[in-house]
């Protein structure tokens, strides 16, 4: 009993901890009351007390007499990892975007979201450099220009002509990546402590970058037609909430697509309660055909489109995009100016600019699409002899979004193949819910080694370490569950 009173007491102490240094309190604020924050965590008074006692005795907070207790000193550095309680390392997004990032020649990455470096436009590439050895001085030596390349910019306004959404260069913004252009609408739209949604599951730094703007993040769960429609309104109405991001083509982690009445049906939520869509279509390139895009049916009155160039040209190559109606988009590129002096390099503008008009990138794109179809085909089947199943079989795109069999806990599963040399990306790492314990996602284009699947076929035979928690969450699993329909 007392080792259980000492444990609430420091869930409390790191209550008090994560709102601080998530700024949620501020230096020389006033803690709740005693009584008060007894009833919010859940404890007695006196654990609270004693909490209190030892936060000021680490000089943490300090006591007024007959006034309260304050928080001391200057506010401290903001970690991003402190604003929301501790996770497993497995499970957190943080860790699972460093380990793909910095692994070694010898890691294997399904778990990672790019395609291997020979998948890509290499010889393209190269001749843009050859191209760029010929560039004016100032291309070398010059900052970007406050929205970027012109160039670019046109060849992008092009591009979505042909979807249908009538956009001129100037109503677009190039960024240092599509997730510099994220960050920069949340300083734009978001204050601390304002409300945002995203999908369940759903990319999951979408929901570190939202954290680091100290905002409230509300999930959605995800259907094989975009956001649950009836949920997506329940959650308007409830928490009133500013922004709501997602990916209409090629969802990730699922693989979905937004089908037209799931589309409407959400454009005039968002209509009724003022909010604010931003479409992350980064995913597009690996279309087959396009699917209905949010932007294009609102015509930018309330939907902000980005995206970027990595997935399907270069990662290396770093340059993203926003745009947005005209009065946004203005405040947007002052924000650009202020944060970064201008628009992305010129000479990462000026290879992709001569990548896109080559010839040769429209046979790359057809060159992919066949190629992850066939990935996606080899990947399925093999997982499938693993009893590991997909929740439904995606349009395009790189991604599988599968359940694992008997009831695994798929941050266990992660933590063993670390130690094979896999990196996997398990499924609570996509879900605010946290309702996705059962679920990974694999990406097919790093799964050719044979490797992967004799590592993972070890871990699945042996018995578990421990058991999954939540191995029946209610109505968010058992609608990830549901059959999903094959894509045509």
């Amino acid at each position: 009993m007392e080792q259980r009173a000492k444990t609430r007491t420091g869930e409390v102490m790191d209550a008090i901890r994560r709102k601080i240094a998530g700024r949620a309190l501020s230096p020389g604020e006033k803690l709740p009351s005693i009584r008060r924050f007894a009833d919010i965590m859940g404890v007695s008074p006196s654990t609270v007390v004693e909490a209190y006692d030892r936060l000021a005795a680490d000089g943490v907070i300090r006591a007024r007499p007959g006034s309260g207790f304050y928080v001391s000193g200057g506010a401290p550095p903001l970690a991003v990892a402190a604003v929301e309680p501790r996770l497993d390392r497995a499970i957190d997004p943080f860790w699972v975007s460093r380990q793909s990032l910095d692994a070694g020649a010898g890691m294997l990455k399904p778990g990672c979201g790019w395609l291997p470096a020979d998948w890509m436009p290499q010889a393209a590439i190269r001749r843009a450099l050859r191209h760029l050895a010929r560039a004016d001085d100032s291309v070398l030596a010059d900052y970007g220009g406050a929205r970027g390349s012109f160039a670019l910019r046109r060849l992008l306004a092009r591009q979505f002509a042909d979807e249908g959404l009538a956009v001129g260069p100037d109503q677009i913004l190039l960024t240092l990546s599509g997730t510099q252009a994220i960050d920069l609408i949340c300083r734009f739209l978001l204050r601390p402590g304002d409300t945002a949604l995203v999908d369940d599951p759903g990319y999951f730094n979408f929901q570190a970058l939202l954290r680091a703007h100290q905002v409230r993040i509300v999930g959605v769960p995800y259907t094989p037609t975009g956001p649950d429609p009836a949920l997506f309104a329940q959650a308007l109405e409830q928490h009133r909430p500013r922004l709501y991001i997602t990916n209409s083509a090629l969802h990730n982690p699922t693989g979905a697509t937004l089908s037209p009445q799931t589309a409407h049906t959400l454009l005039n939520a968002a209509a009724a309660h003022d909010l604010v869509v931003v479409e992350d279509d980064i995913f597009a390139g690996f279309e087959p055909t396009p699917s209905p895009r949010l932007a294009a049916l609102d015509g930018l009155t309330r939907v902000i489109r980005i995206g970027s160039f990595s997935k399907t040209l270069s990662a290396s190559i770093r340059c993203g995009y926003i745009a947005a109606r005209p009065d946004w988009l203005e405040a947007l590129v002052d924000l650009q100016v202020a944060t970064n002096f201008g628009g992305p390099s010129p000479v990462a503008t000026e290879i992709i600019v001569a990548a896109l008009s080559d010839g040769s990138y429209r046979k790359h794109l057809d060159g992919l699409h066949r190629r992850l179809a066939r990935a996606r085909r080899e990947a399925a089947g093999k997982l499938d002899m693993l009893g590991v199943r997909p929740w439904l079989t995606p349009r395009g795109g790189p991604h599988l979004w599968c359940r694992l069999p008997d009831g695994r806990d798929a941050a266990a599963v992660a933590r063993a193949a670390l130690r094979d040399s896999l990196i996997l990306a398990p499924g609570n790492v996509f879900s605010v819910s946290q309702s996705a314990d059962g679920f990974m996602r694999f990406n097919v284009a790093q799964m050719e080694n044979p490797r992967v699947y004799e590592a993972l076929g070890r871990i699945l035979a042996a018995p578990p370490v421990a058991e999954g928690a939540g191995e029946d969450a209610g109505d968010h699993a058992s609608r990830l569950t549901a059959p999903a329909p094959a894509s045509a």
